[in-house]
Parts: C-alpha cells; structure tokens; sequence
C-alpha cells in the first residue's frame, strides 16, 4: 500500500536559529552537519514503530559513497553516522530529531520516511552546509567573532593602490541574500570534475579542501565557462570595467539569467571576492588578502625579472611580472592530508594565471607551509611562495642586438604590506609575517634557499656564484622618486627626482626619464611624458629635479586603475646603469553620504549622496550606483546631469532596510573624467 503524503513541519525558525542559518531568506529549510534539527509530520500512527528514514544527495545515491543514509529512531545520536531520535509523538503526528555526521557530504537532501513495508513517502529537501561552529568539524573555528567575521558577515573591505599608498574600497559579499544559495549550489554542479563524474565529485564533497579547489576553477571562466570572465587588456567593451562591481551579487545572478555564460569582465579582487561570496554561502570560513608588489613567476624559478631599454622604457619581454597588488583568499579547515601544523588558513586563488593539473586553479596551499618554503606540499605553493618571495632582477635589453646586462636585483621588492580586513571593525590587519620571517633577516634567506633547494634551482643562478652577465657592481650614485604634494586624479602630479652622487669625484650622468599610465598588473597602456636632463654632480652631493605633469597631459591616457609608472634611467659616464621607478596610484575625489533621519526595519529612510567636480571643465555621463544587504533589493542605478566647474550635486534616493543591525551602504559614482569612485557607509538599522 503506497503511504499518504506526509505533511512536513521544518520547524525553519528555530532550527535555523540554531544552526546560525537565519540570514538566508528561504522557505527550505537549511542546516550545518554534525549537529540535530528537528521536524515534525503526521500521517503516521504509532510512530515509534519500525520508521525507517532515508537521507539521499546527488545523482546517484549509494551507501558506499556516503550520499545515501538510511536509519531508524534511536534512543541516542550516533557517533559515526546518520540518526533521529524521538522528540515527541501524539497519535498522528510525531517530532524527530535528526543529526548527521561531522563529515557528511554537504548539499541539496531528499528526506523519505518508510513504515514497514510500505514505499518510502516523500518528506521533502532540505540543504546541509559546513560547521564551522561544531568542533568535529574540519571547518571548525573555534573563535565565535571569527565565525560571526568570515562566515556571517556580508561586508568586506578589499585593499588595493600599492604598497607606498594604500587604497580600499567596500563589496557587499551578500551571501544570504536571495537565491545566491541555489546559485552556489550549481556552480559545484557545473565544474569539469561533476562533468566527467558526478558520482564522485558529489562524494567528495564532504572535504573543504576538494570543493575550495574545484571552486577555484569554477570562478573563473577558463576551462570550464566558469563565472567571470578575466579581461587585464585595459579595454572593457562588450561587458563590464572591472573596478565598477560592487558586489558579488549582480555578478552571480547575470551569470544565472545568462543561462551560465561567464560574466564580462573581471580582475583579481573580482574573483577573490565572489569565491568569498561563494565559500561564506556554503559555510567555509573565507577571507580576501591583498599582496603589494606581488610576483607572477611563469617560469617557476622564484625569480621575476624585467627588462628595459635605453629610454627607460619598462618592456614587455618574457611572461614574469610584478603587479602592483593582487587579491586572494584564505579559507580556513584542517589539513588531514598534510598534518596538524598545515591546518588553518589555507591560501585558495581563483584568478587564471598559471595552469595547475592542466586547470586554472589554485590552491589549497597551506600559509603555514608557504612561511617554512615547504613548496613540495600540496597545493601550488610554489606558485604562492613566489607571489610573495621571488627575488627580481632588472635588465637593460638592447632589442638590436639581443644582448641584456643586468643592472641591478632586489630581494626585499615582493610581498610586502599584505593586507585584510580586521576581524568585526572597518581597518586593515597586517599578515605578511604569517607569510613570511621579517626581509633581510637570515632566517628569511635561509628558507628562500631551502626553498629554491626543493626546486632543484640551486645550481642554475646562484648568488653567490654568477655568470659574467649577471655580476652586480656596485653604482656610482643612488636615486628616488619622491612625491611632492598630493596624489588625487584632476590635480598636476608634482615629483622629485632625487640623485645622490655615492663617490668622491665628480660624475656626469645623462638620465633619460618616462611615465606611463598602467593597469595595476604595471601593463603599460598610454605614454604620458617623456624628458632627458643631463646632469652634473659634485663629489658625495645630493641633487633634487622637480617634475610635473599637467592633468591635462594624463587625463586622457589614464586607466580606471589610475596608476602611473615613472622610470628614469640613469646612464653615469664610465659607470653602470643606475635604473630609478616608482609607481604611483592616484586618488579619486571624495563622494560624501549623508543619512537623513533614523534608519528603522521597514520604515522609508533618506539618504542623500554628494559629489563637487573638483576641476575646471564640466563631467557628463554622471550615473551612481548603490547596493547594500539587508538595505535594500538589487542594485539602484541613478543618472546625475553634468556637473560644471566646482558645482556639487546632491542626489536622495530613498531605502527601506530589512533587517536590524549595522548595515554597510556602498556607493559607486562614475562620470566621463572620472571611473568608479567608491565610498561605502554603516548605517545603523534599529526595530
């Protein structure tokens, strides 16, 4: 006899609170693993007898794979396994308490029920996440403000500029917010590996560190038609610039509507900040890190090197570079693979720069394991120590001859200032030494050694050794840009060049100089001013040569990174090359938001934006952007007429916040002459 269709009660209130899953606005019921929640259903007459429920995820449920539980009510939770206990009976209705194991593959359930012989009747789906609450977990956080920080929280700061002026700016992670959880769900559902074997894919997914690498792969775009696309050319058309996300939502929901086609276009923070959406969502405890001067070494040598002419003309020549920032993720869980001292953070990078397997992903490396050189261990850490360790070489390359001279070498230029955002306040923590022992120290070279030891490197470039062409001689006089006044897009850039004469004769030095406006990966895109002085200096003086560019000069040529590379390559008679650069980020004008009232849970609140154009010719095209949690639906999009000389405008628009507590507004304003200025505020929500 087929049973009648039980009607289920998921108890959604209380079981969430329980699980800390309330921020997700669902009508499913969603749990973590390794602790009980409770439903009730009627449609059973004496219920305690022979009820056998059945627990079952993914195509093809097996118990050998672990995506299929069966068990009956017991008095007690089992250690190992799936189990209910008996909360409560009436004659047609009874109360169940149902635990799965601290290991159990995450995801979408079916839940049966079966009497005696009868066919199992259907309960309904429910979704199980990670634990990070619950100490058997490898997810476990024993921290609650950490848990509240990396898995809770839908607000983030990521760090950008470089590591002379550092900048940020505020995304909304938002992975509570509508179906942003059905969305994580099939991105796991679209990889190459469920692809090529669901079976198996869906059974690994009770391991962090299986689904943060497959994760890995599926934000990006390559390989698989991932979720973003990458797009470093400095033209955008056909989709979206880069800087002018604010959140990952609108990301995640265009690449839904787009019936799954990779969104245009991202860069590093893109990807390290939807991978965070992505991992929070489904309960891995996630972080973006931003590194200053961060290496790309192709070539795996732990060496970036680059090269320039005679002009000081940054070339493009072999495939190392140095950007001046990059973003990635920490994701926290135990290392069961590698042992008790690689757990912890682990370092994941969904940004496609270097194959690994044959794929574009990246990670888990253990930080731990990056700090102590360990670059045989699982996974790419050779990759991530060179990010932050590679040792740079500059070269003078003569394209007419093909011969390159080495003018100098840095091994204190990468990794520096590495950056998040502090655990429940708005600022930045420093973490560079969780990557690495102090610059300069011997134990710093020492695991930069052992490190190039594992690779098998020690022999091809030895320092202490080298080839004729890469002897170092010791120069004849030092240089250095310094900035002289402020750094803000619409405002002439005033520098100094600064020449310092190291001997003690005279030396003529003839110094060819050029600025370039770049992408933050330091790609050159437009020259923007080139001079040559020729100079004499006395014996041990110091000269200074101001410098200034008009904003009329860089306006045009400038990227929406709003980064500058100034070289000035210093060629000393009888004497060696001295190579002189700096990149600099310019500022943006500030935008200014003021919340008009007091901000309640469903009650229409005022908020006004202003923004004064701070040059001398009118902005046009004027559109600001706003999103925010819980303050309001989507994105509202809101066109400004020009704006003339020193003229403000002020723009109200009106929110209706969803939810108590303190909320994050983020603002994006954007015009003709300058590219997503962004600015974010806390606006305290009360009942």
């Amino acid at each position: 006899v087929a049973a009648t269709q039980p009607s289920t009660n998921w108890h959604l209130k209380e079981n969430a609170r329980e699980h800390h899953t309330s921020k997700f606005s669902s009508e499913e019921l969603i749990v973590r693993r390794g602790q009980a929640f409770t439903i009730t259903f009627n449609g059973t007459e004496r219920p305690e007898q022979n009820l056998i429920f059945i627990a079952e995820t993914g195509p093809k449920p097996s118990k050998a794979t672990k995506t299929l539980a069966t068990f009956d009510i017991s008095s007690t939770v089992s250690k190992e396994g799936w189990s209910a206990v008996l909360q409560s009976s009436s004659s047609n209705s009874v109360s169940i308490s149902i635990s799965s194991p601290h290991n159990a593959v995450i995801g979408r359930y079916r839940l049966s029920v079966q009497k005696g012989s009868s066919s199992p009747a259907s309960l309904g789906t429910f979704v199980l996440l990670f634990n990070p609450w619950s100490s058997g977990d490898d997810v476990f956080m024993p921290n609650k403000a950490e848990c509240e920080e990396y898995v809770l929280e839908e607000f983030g700061i990521i760090f950008a500029g470089n590591k002379n002026h550092i900048s940020s700016f505020g995304w909304n992670f938002g992975q509570f917010q509508g179906d942003i959880l059905d969305i994580c769900l099939s991105i796991m559902d679209r990889s190459l590996y469920y692809r090529q074997d669901p079976v198996t894919d869906v059974s690994h997914r009770h391991d962090p560190r299986y689904l943060g690498r497959v994760l890995s792969a599926m934000v990006n775009a390559n390989d698989d038609q991932g979720v973003v696309l990458g797009n470093w050319s400095g033209k955008y058309e056909g989709g979206k610039n880069p800087s002018s996300w604010t959140g990952s939502g609108e990301i995640l929901q265009s690449w839904k509507k787009s019936g799954f086609k990779p969104v245009k276009y991202g860069q590093c923070w893109v990807f390290a900040a939807v991978l965070t959406t992505v991992l929070r969502c489904l309960g891995i405890p996630t972080r973006a890190i931003t590194n200053f001067s961060s290496a790309h070494d192709a070539d795996g040598n732990l060496r970036v090197d680059e090269f320039y002419d005679a002009e000081g003309n940054h070339l493009e020549r072999g495939s190392d570079s140095v950007w001046n920032f990059h973003v990635w993720n920490e994701s926290w869980f135990t290392r069961n693979d590698l042992g008790p001292s690689y757990s912890g953070w682990q370092v994941l990078d969904a940004t496609p720069q270097e194959q690994s397997g044959g794929i574009y992903q990246c990670g888990p490396a253990s930080r731990h394991a990056v700090k102590e050189g360990e670059v045989d261990l699982d996974y790419d850490v050779t990759f991530v120590f060179a990010e932050v360790n590679a040792d740079c070489m500059y070269w003078n390359y003569d394209s007419a001859t093909g011969k390159k001279n080495l003018i100098f070498s840095k091994s204190t230029e990468i990794g520096a200032s590495i950056s998040t955002k502090a655990v429940g306040r708005d600022s930045r923590v420093d973490v560079t030494s969780d990557y690495k022992y102090e610059e300069g120290s011997a134990k710093e070279r020492d695991i930069f050694k052992k490190a190039r030891k594992k690779l098998g490197l020690e022999d091809k470039f030895d320092p202490t050794a080298p080839k004729l062409e890469e002897i170092e001689q010791k120069p004849d006089i030092s240089g250095k840009f310094k900035v002289a006044g402020s750094l803000e897009v619409g405002k002439d850039l005033n520098l100094l060049l600064v020449l310092e004469n190291l001997q003690p004769d005279a030396k003529t030095v003839n110094v060819n100089m050029t600025a370039w406006s770049t992408l933050y990966t330091r790609r050159r895109i437009n020259q923007i001013w080139k001079d040559s002085i020729s100079v004499t200096l006395a014996p041990k003086e110091e000269k200074q040569f101001p410098i200034k560019i008009k904003y009329p000069e860089y306006q045009q040529q400038l990227t929406t990174d709003k980064s500058i590379q100034v070289t000035a390559l210093c060629h000393v008679e009888d004497g060696i090359q001295v190579l002189v650069k700096r990149n600099i980020t310019l500022d943006n004008p500030a935008i200014d938001i003021q919340v008009l009232g007091e901000a309640k849970v469903d009650k229409e609140v005022v908020v006004e934006v202003a923004f004064t154009n701070p040059i001398d010719v009118e902005v046009k095209d004027c559109v600001l952007q706003v999103e925010g949690s819980d303050l309001l639906q989507g994105i509202l999009e809101l066109r400004i007429p020009p704006l003339k000389a020193s003229e403000t405008s002020s723009t109200k628009f009106k929110l209706i916040p969803s939810e108590a507590g303190p909320k994050h507004l983020l603002v994006n304003f954007s015009c003709d002459k300058f590219a997503d200025i962004k600015t974010f505020k806390v606006i305290n929500v009360i009942n």
